[in-house]
Parts: structure tokens; sequence; C-alpha cells
């Protein structure tokens, strides 16, 4: 297996790996250029050479950074405000008309927590994020976490552990403050 295919299957894998090293360039290259564009279709051009949207109209506003862009699916009218990070060493699944506040954190990544063993590799889960979901400026969600459908995540809020649909989640561990009755 390469690298790149540990890292996907959610494997120990090696982040020096030449591969990694040249996604991760590109991925840079693309979010400099990102972030400095201001006209906004000119961005989406950008945007969608970098994640995989579903209808071509993501919106990543300015400040965005990530580790690939290539395993990040995000579904129609996406909309990710400023200063997010979505870093993708595995994959993350957005669905339709998810709006992320400013300075959410998608982290996929994981590291060992011995010394020894976190200096040369680290593994991967994926985010799987349903429709209809916003989640709150400052907000991190981490690695291996679905979010159900329509649930609402506190601004500042970490989530450590899925979140069923239809809930708000607030804190730090998130926890379910509320129940949503869908419309």
């Amino acid at each position: 297996m390469t690298e790149r295919e540990k890292m996907l299957a959610g494997l120990p894998y090696d982040p020096g790996d030449q591969d990694l090293r040249d996604g991760r360039a590109r991925a840079v290259g693309l979010t400099v250029a990102i972030n400095a564009e201001p006209d906004r279709e000119r961005r989406g051009v950008l945007v969608n050479k970098l994640v995989n949207a579903a209808d071509g109209k993501a919106v990543i506003m300015p400040g965005f950074f990530c580790d690939y862009g290539v395993n990040i699916h995000m579904g129609a009218r996406a909309f990710a405000n400023a200063n997010c990070v979505f870093l993708d060493c595995a994959e993350i699944r957005i669905g339709d008309n998810f709006q992320a506040g400013p300075g959410v954190q998608l982290l996929t990544p994981e590291h060992p927590l011995d010394a020894v063993a976190r200096r040369g590799e680290e593994t991967a889960r994926p985010i799987v994020i349903g429709d209809d979901v916003w989640i709150g400026g400052g907000a991190i969600i981490l690695a291996g976490v679905t979010v159900g459908d329509r649930s609402v995540i506190g601004a500042g809020s970490v989530v450590t552990r899925d979140v069923p649909s239809d809930v708000v989640v607030v804190g730090n561990p998130a926890k379910i403050v509320r129940r949503l009755t869908p419309a």
C-alpha cells in the first residue's frame, strides 16, 4: 500500500512521504490563491480546483486552510466562513446547505500518545457532516465524528463524539442541550 492509501484507510502512515508532501504543496498553492482573491466568482473557480463541490458552487471565504483539498467533499450550497481549517488527511464529507461560522476546524488527523511513535507516523479518521448542519464560529469537530442532519453545533464547542440528527450541542466536550423538531 502507498502511504496515501494507508492514510485514507485509517492505518498508520508516514506524513513525510513525497507523494503526500506534493499533495500538501498543491493545496497550499491553491489556498494561498483563494485567500488572496477578493472576487467571489474568481475565488469560486479556485475553490472548485481544491475541493469536490457537488454543485460547483461551494463558497469558502478567505483565511481557509486544508491539508490536501481533494479529500473534502462539499454538498450543494455549502458555505465556510473566514478562517476555517479543514485538515483532510481522511475524507471530510459535508452535506447540502452546510454553514460553518468563522474559525471552524474539522480535524481528521490523530497522533500517537507515545512520543517516539509520534515522531514519524500518524493516523486519520473521516468526518461526516449531514445536510442542513450549522456549525457556530470557533467550533472544533474531531476525527471520526459524524454530525446528523439539521443539527447545530454551538460556537466554541469541541465535538469529540457523534452527534445525532436534530439536536443542538454545546460545550467542551459538546453535549446535547436541546432537541429540534424537523420542519
